[in-house]
């Protein structure tokens, strides 16, 4: 094997990889030698077969695969003796013209081999990194907030009887049938619908239509859907619903107390408030780690510039464009509407692709460096997490990602990175700051608008 370097800029490299003739043919006639003891030919004895006639049948199929395995192992092997780290994997160019020649053993094989080099940078010291960490305190009052807020979804309510008029707060049990140009739409019927007058869960009008109605009454309101309504084709249309008011049902007091707690299956209203308490926790413990991790990015980016490899860049760059344009097709909206140009738009989403590089370079060198890993275990976890968002398909969803490695892969890239980020804030100064729920809210909204805009 002959290897000669044919461009070194930045990088980029292009290498030209040379197999001579005689070495192909003779991995050929072993091959072929491997071949006669385990085909049988009409006319000749197994083992018997002769080298030409082997040759004749099977010398094109048997050299294209053996092509294909030596372009495989040289151009690995070229990269090791090289001791160089593609980015991606190399580009193979085997011109057209040769490859006829090259299958019937009349020529060298070469080739031309094109990938990008990871970049070499140094690792800085994480100690110097400062991060202030957003914490909220959980009160009593936020907790008993949540409960009464359950203890109201949970209110009982009690028939009002025959005759009784809907007021506001009560409890409505219906049917109805909505039509758009007296027909039927998708989605706009029930039997026995259940509606808290006031609780706003209808589209605009709607409850306005059913308040006065007494139990038994049949009506036909005219409502019409907002603009913005996510079906399209009922978004700012007038339509009309047949209601027949079934039951009226006034609310009962809302109490907080054992009782209250038992009726959900816990032990008393102390479990009731520990649980609320751990949601709410969780909840902004979610939070708090978003924006951790939101300022040590920033920082990380802004500690690191080095040149990107192209190729992967522009993968990147791509996968970001096609959502974008998926997206606008989807919304039916042009980038006029959205205040901008498709050039300019190209250029805002190839710095988010040049961030997303340099921070998945930077974090996965740091990871391999401080041997941190993911282990089975780990992406079992998150394999069983995933197949539970989608229940009544769990078998098919499982045996997807286990049939699919690059799947499985997208589930142990996230791990990874969380391991990573989690490596490098047990080095880093944090600092504990209490804030209040509005705060940390507004903080991690800013933190979204500045990643959907960079």
């Amino acid at each position: 094997m002959q290897v000669t370097e044919t461009l070194s800029e930045g990088l980029k490299r292009e290498l030209k990889v040379v197999i001579p003739a005689t070495e192909l043919a003779a991995k050929l006639e072993t091959y072929l030698d491997e071949l006669k003891s385990k085909v049988r030919i009409n006319g000749f004895r197994p083992g018997k077969v002769p080298a030409a006639h082997l040759k004749r049948m099977y010398g094109r199929q048997a050299m294209a695969e053996i092509l294909s395995n030596t372009i495989q192992e040289t151009s690995q092997k070229a990269i090791e003796e090289r001791n160089e780290r593609p980015a991606l994997q190399p580009e193979i160019d085997l011109p057209d013209n040769e490859a006829e020649a090259i299958l019937e053993g009349n020529a060298d094989l070469a080739y031309k081999m094109s990938y990008d080099l990871l970049p070499q940078f140094d690792i800085i010291d994480f100690s110097g990194i400062e991060i202030e960490r957003p914490v909220v305190e959980i009160s009593e009052e936020g907790v008993m907030e949540q409960v009464s807020s359950i203890a109201e979804s949970n209110r009982p309510f009690e028939s009002k009887g025959e005759g009784a008029v809907a007021e506001n707060g009560d409890r409505v049990t219906m049917s109805y049938l909505g039509k758009l140009d007296g027909v039927p739409f998708d989605g706009g019927a029930d039997e026995n619908g259940q509606l808290v007058l006031g609780s706003g869960q209808f589209i605009p009008g709607f409850e306005e239509g059913v308040l006065g109605m007494k139990q038994g009454e049949e009506k036909v309101i005219s409502v019409t859907f907002p603009e913005d309504y996510p079906a399209a084709q009922l978004a700012g249309k007038e339509v009309t619903f047949d209601i027949v008011l079934k039951d009226v049902a006034a609310p009962g007091e809302a109490k907080i107390d054992e009782d209250f707690a038992k009726s959900l299956g816990l032990e008393s209203l102390d479990s009731l408030k520990g649980i609320i308490r751990g949601q709410i926790e969780s909840q902004f413990g979610a939070m708090t780690r978003q924006r951790v991790k939101r300022q040590l990015l920033d920082k990380m980016d802004e500690s690191y510039s080095f040149e990107l490899p192209s190729k992967l860049l522009e993968t990147e760059f791509q996968n970001i464009w096609n959502q974008v344009e998926a997206d606008m097709k989807r919304n039916g909206k042009t980038f006029e509407e959205e205040g901008t140009t498709e050039e300019a738009a190209k250029a805002d989403y190839r710095k988010i692709a040049e961030r997303r590089v340099r921070l998945g370079l930077v974090l996965s060198e740091i990871g391999e460096k401080n041997k941190i890993e993911v282990t089975d275990e780990e992406v079992q976890r998150a394999l069983y997490d995933r197949v539970r968002q989608f229940p009544g398909q769990e078998r098919q969803v499982f045996e997807f990602y286990k049939s699919n490695p690059q799947a499985l892969a997208s589930l142990r890239a996230p791990i990874y990175e969380e391991k990573v980020v989690d490596f490098i804030l047990s080095l880093a100064k944090v600092t504990d700051k209490t804030v209040t729920k509005e705060e940390l809210e507004k903080l991690v909204a800013e933190d979204e608008d500045e990643a959907a805009s960079n």
